[in-house]
């Protein structure tokens, strides 16, 4: 938690974006908004922060700023301020977080802002048919953020000692099951790491103190290297063939004793 709240306050309504947004609170958007009440950059650009903003909240203008009229939206679990529009006046706002209830309330900006057992809940309110019944487009944003495998067993199989299910839980994955008969489909989720993007270094020059860095580059010279156009190919003597030196690239015989329907049960099961 306290890595979230040093996020928060390092973020201002001018690096604020469509993603960001959904890791602040209804207070921290009143907190950025006040801490740019001078800045004539943000009141010239109001309607481009407030878009940002409303990704993620939803903005009720209060017309009336009334006790009786705040008390109306705070029991609906709206947070109400005043905030700054630009350099004389001031209006009020009524905002809540938009919630996430439904799969198609899932975005590209907002996937990897919420937990596991968050995506397993709001799956399991709109299952039906399982992962399959969900459109291509829901997947592709869920698995924009997590890691998704399913598998279908008989209900009595599904927690076999040592199975898929058992060493996903043990790697922190969420699941879900989706009862289908006497068989289940088990959803797990887990969140992906965020990449890391490589940093690339440029030297346009080189000190004296520098000699040992490019110890661990290494150098591949294709100068005298010859093309393949180049290599010469020893062509085939068809006399130096005979049924003694000749013989065939795969052998095609094997047991078929040695499948068994044990082993494909095995097969199954992992």
């Amino acid at each position: 938690m306290a890595n979230e709240s040093g996020k928060n306050n390092a973020l201002t309504l001018k690096t604020l974006n469509k993603s960001s947004v959904w890791d602040i609170q209804e207070n921290d958007v009143f907190r950025l908004w006040e801490n740019a009440d001078n800045d004539s950059e943000v009141h010239e650009n109001i309607r481009h922060y407030r878009d940002i903003v409303r990704s993620a909240f939803m903005i009720e203008e209060l017309k009336e700023d009334s006790t009786e009229i705040r008390t109306k939206y705070e029991k609906q679990g709206y947070k109400v301020a005043q905030v700054k529009i630009d350099e004389t006046s001031k209006v009020t706002w009524a905002i809540k977080k938009r919630p996430i209830v439904r799969v198609t309330d899932l975005t590209y900006e907002n996937i990897r802002h919420i937990s596991a057992a968050k995506l397993v809940e709001v799956l399991d309110r709109n299952f039906g048919g399982g992962w399959d019944s969900l459109s291509q487009s829901i997947k592709d944003i869920i698995e924009s953020g997590f890691d998704i495998s399913t598998t279908t067993l008989p209900k009595d199989r599904l927690h076999k000692k040592g199975g898929m299910y058992e060493k996903k839980i043990a790697d922190g994955y969420e699941v879900l099951e989706v009862a289908k008969g006497t068989w289940v489909e088990a959803i797990f989720a887990k969140l992906k790491p965020e990449a890391e993007k490589p940093r690339i270094k440029y030297n346009s020059y080189k000190d004296d103190d520098d000699e040992n860095d490019d110890e661990d580059v290494e150098i591949v010279d294709d100068y005298n290297k010859p093309d393949e156009d180049d290599v010469e190919i020893e062509e085939p003597n068809d006399d130096e063939i005979n049924e003694e030196n000749y013989s065939t690239m795969m052998d095609l015989t094997g047991d078929d004793d040695d499948i068994t329907a044990d082993s494909l049960e095995d097969y199954a099961d992992e």
